[in-house]
């Protein structure tokens, strides 16, 4: 596949050619919220990114929402993905041991590998609300199935929004039937799942295989709650590749394991995480499985990467994206959970926004991860300034390193453990005030 060896993260606000690094880590961003051009170069060289691409780029898929008066404001709140035909599916759910009743349902439907549509909601999770929570959430699957004549197993349901408290079923029986998918209704599925989000998140990609065009369209939301495994997302993936249904179930949660749960923001997961992909084959490839698949699952796990960047950046109160990558690592096991614990590490995401240099937070963290570290051999570089070498300080100057950071959107922590030859790569935001302000008050 082109450009194995993907590009990563610029170490410098004018992206120059001396910043790529050839590492496994997709892109970046730079200040200003202005996409880096590399990531796009990385896109476009391996796939061909669809301008203006959303969830419903893949031929035979539709969506559309409407504003249900769920949540207080006039804002989009109920909305429907669906394919022309019936679907292979997999979905991957939250680990947390308080699960949703759409969670829980979807769980079900999904067991048999085929759906044809999702209904989503967003201002209610309708969570812990017991025997009621279920009767809705299977209240919803019906009235999505009786609005595109399909069969309510063939509907997949997803909520978020504020836990314990009822859906209000009677706002939702009398919008779900307005609802009118088409073909251009994707930005809307994406605007209407959103909560605390401040931006939509969504990307679609062409790829090649053996000749035949396919398309991958992803959107997500979630900007609080989040941390490994499986975090307060939603995330929702259409293509129109033909795929064997065992490999479309071990492709996402591949996908998954170096995107989703990678990310942290403030160390918690919801009830009601979830991530599906629905392949309806309408673009009449050669079936995809193990055998042909490596250049499916690079696209899709890039996709699941661009989403996964795009909710560290607008996390609650976030004001820069951080990215943790460990390198040389002992094993895949070790460099994961060494990124991921950095990268949700309130000490260090407290020292990022108040751009503070302390690497000590950085090593400390790495220390408690659970991975195998020999200090000695330890290199640990801040925004590519090496501050520590074989496990001893190297002299920088803490004043630029403060501007620097003070002036930098993204910042990037790069741990060289030299005891292997694995890799991870996990990403964060910092922790603002703002964060703790919108958290206060969230039901009030």
């Amino acid at each position: 596949m082109l450009l194995r060896g993907v590009l990563s993260s610029c170490h410098c606000e004018e992206c120059s050619d001396e910043a790529i690094w050839k590492r496994n880590s997709l892109g970046c961003e730079v200040a200003g919220n202005r996409r880096c051009p590399y990531f796009l170069l990385y896109l476009n060289l391996m796939f061909d990114l669809i301008p203006s691409g959303s969830v419903t780029s893949a031929s035979g898929f539709l969506a559309g929402a409407v504003h249900a008066g769920i949540k207080s404001e006039d804002e989009l709140d109920l909305a429907i993905l669906c394919s022309e035909v019936p679907c292979k599916a997999a979905g991957v759910f939250t680990t947390n041991q308080i699960k949703s009743a759409p969670v829980i349902l979807s769980r079900e439907h999904i067991a048999k590998g085929r759906a044809q549509a999702i209904v989503v909601n967003s201002g209610c999770a309708n969570a812990c609300m017991g025997g009621q929570g279920l009767t809705d959430a299977r209240g919803m699957a019906n009235l999505a199935a009786a609005k595109l004549g399909i069969s309510p197993e063939e509907v997949l349901v997803a909520s978020t929004g504020i836990i314990g408290v009822p859906l209000p079923m009677d706002k939702i029986r009398a919008e779900i039937p307005k609802i009118k998918p088409t073909r251009e209704g994707g930005h809307d599925f994406c605007r209407a799942i959103m909560t605390t989000d401040t931006r939509p998140k969504e990307l679609a990609v062409h790829v090649d295989s053996k000749g035949t065009k396919l398309t991958i369209g992803g959107v997500a939301k979630g900007i609080g709650m989040i941390h490994p495994t499986m975090a307060t997302m939603l995330c929702f993936i259409a293509t129109d590749a033909m795929v064997n249904a065992y490999f479309l179930r071990v492709a996402l949660q591949k996908a998954v394991d170096c995107s989703f749960n990678m990310v942290s923001i403030d160390g918690d997961t919801s009830p009601n995480d979830c991530a599906f992909l629905l392949a309806n084959g309408l673009a009449g490839n050669e079936p995809i499985d193990f055998d042909n698949g490596g250049d499916f699952q690079e696209a899709l796990n890039a996709a699941c990467t661009h989403l996964v960047k795009s909710m560290a950046r607008d996390g609650e109160g976030a004001t820069k994206l951080i990215e943790v990558v460990v390198e040389r690592a002992e094993d895949q096991a070790g460099a994961r959970q060494a990124a991921r614990t950095v990268a949700g590490s309130p000490l260090v995401k407290a020292a990022i926004h108040g751009n503070d240099p302390n690497w000590g937070r950085v090593v400390a963290a790495l220390g408690r991860s659970g991975a195998r570290v020999r200090e000695e051999r330890l290199d640990v570089y801040l925004n590519d300034v090496c501050v520590m070498k074989q496990g001893c300080p190297t002299p920088f100057n803490k004043e630029e390193m403060k501007s620097a950071l003070s002036n930098s959107d993204n910042v990037i922590i790069r741990l060289c453990l030299h005891l292997g030859d694995s890799q991870a790569t996990a990403w964060g935001c910092d922790l603002s005030e703002e964060y703790v302000r919108i958290n206060s008050r969230y039901t009030t």
